[in-house]
């Protein structure tokens, strides 16, 4: 089963339930993925997820990625990808998948220039998130295609329309 734990710093508190928007994009991520049975699993799995604001953002990118800016996601792995079939052979019946972290300003300033909500990104943002702990990349042309694909789909479960799609001024 997945268990999703919400840490939010103040300026995210808008009135969206935070708990449960994380738990249904990460469920929704994982379903459109060969690992689907991560949500049914004997074993716990667990995927934490930051709200946090933008100098926390910009400071860890700087530190693991040596880019000094904020970003509007990060995902830190606990878990190899060629490692994720064989989860059900934890010590303790526990895993941890992984941390996600999203900065509240470039959530906010994003979803303004894409017209939709925060919430409505920071969703798309989880599911990109998740895709990412489970092995998903956008470094190469097709891995991006593929990766937005899934994340189409995820979306698409939740009634989110595609974050890709290109509109006509």
């Amino acid at each position: 089963m997945i268990e999703v734990a919400v840490q939010a710093e103040p300026d995210w508190n808008d009135g969206t339930d935070w708990e449960a928007l994380a738990t249904e994009a990460v469920a929704a991520a994982l379903r459109v993925t060969p690992h689907a049975e991560i949500l049914t699993a004997d074993y716990l799995a667990e995927i934490s997820v930051r709200l946090a604001d933008d100098d926390e953002v910009r400071a860890l990118n700087r530190q693991y990625r040596d880019k000094d800016r904020p970003t509007n996601v990060l995902s830190f792995p606990m878990v190899q990808d060629d490692l994720l079939g064989g989860l059900d052979n934890s010590d303790d019946g526990e895993v941890l998948l992984g941390d996600i972290i999203l900065a509240r300003g470039v959530c906010e300033r994003e979803a303004a220039e894409k017209g939709v909500t925060p919430a409505g990104h920071a969703t798309h943002l989880i599911v990109h998130g998740t895709l990412h702990l489970l092995g998903y990349d956008h470094i190469e042309d097709s891995e991006a295609e593929a990766m937005e694909d899934l994340e189409r789909a995820a979306l698409r479960t939740m009634g989110i329309d595609d974050p890709y799609a290109i509109t006509e001024d």
